[in-house]
């Protein structure tokens, strides 16, 4: 079961780190997220939200309670980008991709030791 767990927080941690990453010095995700109608202050926000969201996953001795709110907060950006990207009439490919890694966060949450 610890597999499963390692397996799943490893790839959403993985994606947390690069949509971080994108969010920061990629032109194309930045003009992106202007297109869907977010403000600039909001990229940066998610950008550091994500950054200490994968923090608090990947350290063993993170309060259960701090993880909690982390994957809520995780489960929340998933849903929203679901919905704008539904919204802005995106490819569903994109959608396709966040339910994937909406899914292995359940996963990763379902198999969370205690």
């Amino acid at each position: 079961m610890a597999f499963l767990y390692w397996g799943s927080t490893l790839l959403v941690a993985i994606m947390l780190a690069l949509s971080a990453f994108s969010y920061f010095f990629h032109k194309a995700t930045m003009d992106g997220i202007r297109d869907l109608g977010f403000p600039n202050f909001f990229r940066i926000q998610l950008g550091l939200l994500k950054l200490l969201a994968l923090l608090i996953l990947l350290l063993p001795q993170a309060p259960l309670m701090v993880k909690e709110w982390a994957y809520a907060g995780i489960a929340l950006f998933y849903l929203t980008a679901i919905i704008a990207h539904i919204a802005h009439k995106d490819s569903y490919l994109i959608t396709l991709i966040n339910l994937l890694f909406l899914g292995l966060l359940i996963v990763s949450r379902l198999f969370l030791p205690y």
